[in-house]
């Protein structure tokens, strides 16, 4: 049932989304009418209300996802597509110590500390003392800002974390802090590195074979909307094509460490 106070998705007649709170006596205006929030009041979420021009929106409970995309966007975000990607190859979940590099909008922050939770951390990285401010603000409003960490500090020069299960990194020169993740990440740990370009991921990956790494892949995931009608079903115009190339890659040992060290002697 919603009460006031609560956030509730508003899924418009022509599709459109809206993350509102409801109150009594608050009015939302859009294009396709004005709704008086503090109707659905009391209502079950899936509840169908009516605008003052007819249009019917949906009062959905907002998941996870549909709150952090409502976060301000200060930094290009990671869009879902990707998102569920990263989450599935690094193996985060409840318990998870994770570093991450490049906090920018939270977005990422925020789904990584909602996978952690309750026993897990997040320890996030960024030199722009703004974005961490914004990221505080928005990971205290989605109830997950105990879960992390904000630190403004430069992961490609260290990082302060040991025998962490995942490195992410969402930063301009990540091969530069590939080094630093290996010593963070403990043994059978993870590092996933998103970037926009080619030549980032040419320099990453080469950052990682030098380094050990194995289980290198890189991978683009493009999404494509079907509209779906009886007799008119086919793929939507437009889409959400690239954007961004997503390497994966296991901390592993090269030989000449394993030789060196005498904890793998027999």
């Amino acid at each position: 049932m919603i009460r006031e106070g609560d956030e509730v998705l508003f899924i418009t007649g022509k599709g459109k989304r809206y993350l509102l709170k409801v109150k009594e006596g608050k009015v939302f205006h859009s294009s396709e009418g004005y709704v008086d929030l503090g109707q659905v009041i009391g209502l079950p979420y899936g509840s169908r209300v009516q605008t003052n021009t007819g249009s019917i929106w949906v009062a959905a409970k907002p998941l996870i996802l549909d709150q952090v995309l409502n976060f301000p966007r200060v930094t290009q975000i990671v869009y879902p597509k990707d998102l569920g990607y990263v989450i599935l190859m690094s193996g985060v979940r409840c318990g998870s110590r994770v570093v991450e590099g490049g906090t920018g909008a939270g977005v990422l922050t925020a789904m990584l500390a909602y996978y952690v939770a309750p026993q897990g951390k997040v320890y996030s990285y960024d030199i722009d003392s703004e974005h961490l401010e914004n990221a505080a603000k928005q990971l205290e409003k989605v109830g997950l800002r105990e879960y992390v960490e904000l630190k403004q500090e430069d992961l490609t020069r260290k990082i302060d974390e040991r025998e962490v299960d995942a490195v992410i990194l969402d930063i301009p020169t990540p091969w530069l802090a590939v080094a630093n993740a290996k010593k963070a990440l403990r043994d059978g740990g993870v590092l996933v590195s998103l970037s926009p370009t080619i030549e980032q991921v040419i320099e990453t990956v080469e950052a990682l074979r030098d380094e050990g790494f194995a289980d290198i892949a890189c991978v683009e995931i493009l999404l494509r909307n079907l509209r779906v009608k009886r007799g008119m079903t086919r793929p939507e115009h437009l889409m959400h094509a690239h954007t961004v190339y997503i390497v994966t890659a296991r901390k592993a040992y090269k030989l000449d460490e394993v030789a060196a060290d005498e904890t793998f002697k027999a």
